[in-house]
């Protein structure tokens, strides 16, 4: 049997949810984000995301009333984009992250779109195994995407999500 996108335990035992995101999470997220990336995104433009734009949809994972992990994605005409994904760095290693991922899957595929792609720095190894993990596959590199350090980004692509939801992956 394969748990629902989103709900039940994690293996520590504490329930985790998810949810959309909203402003008062904000804060939370911003902390999440400055532990988890050399360039974090401001609060504004997470506060944007979700409060202007129209293409996008963002969930945390909680606990209690502590967010764990954030995700967001846009949604286009034929796919959706994982534009971030985090979880706070002392819950790691729990399953948050993939409760996550398939959280996007679920709600993507509920507006009917099955196929998912991201750019993940092409030196983050674990994230493009995780990513793999669940159905993407590398299809390119993308030259000098992160303008911080210049690094080139790995565009990966899940051709179909539907799968991976049924737990056939």
């Amino acid at each position: 049997m394969v748990a629902r996108p989103g709900e039940g335990r994690t293996e520590v035992g504490y329930e985790v949810y998810v949810r959309p995101m909203t402003v008062d999470d904000i804060p939370a997220v911003m902390e999440i984000e400055r532990r988890s990336f050399p360039s974090p995104w401001s609060e504004g433009a997470f506060r944007s995301e979700i409060t202007r734009n129209s293409c996008a949809d963002y969930i945390v994972a909680a606990s209690g009333d502590r967010v764990l992990g954030y995700a967001g994605m846009w949604l286009f005409l034929f796919e959706s984009h994982v534009t971030n994904i985090a979880v706070d760095p002392d819950h790691r290693g729990r399953k948050i992250g993939a409760r996550l991922l398939l959280a996007l899957m679920a709600r993507a595929l509920a507006r009917g779109l099955n196929r998912m792609s991201l750019e993940v720095r092409v030196s983050n190894v674990l994230a493009r195994n995780f990513y793999e993990r669940y159905g993407f596959e590398f299809v390119r590199i993308r030259r000098g995407y992160y303008t911080d350090t210049g690094e080139d980004a790995a565009v990966m692509i899940c051709r179909d999500t539907r799968p991976i939801l049924r737990g056939e992956r």
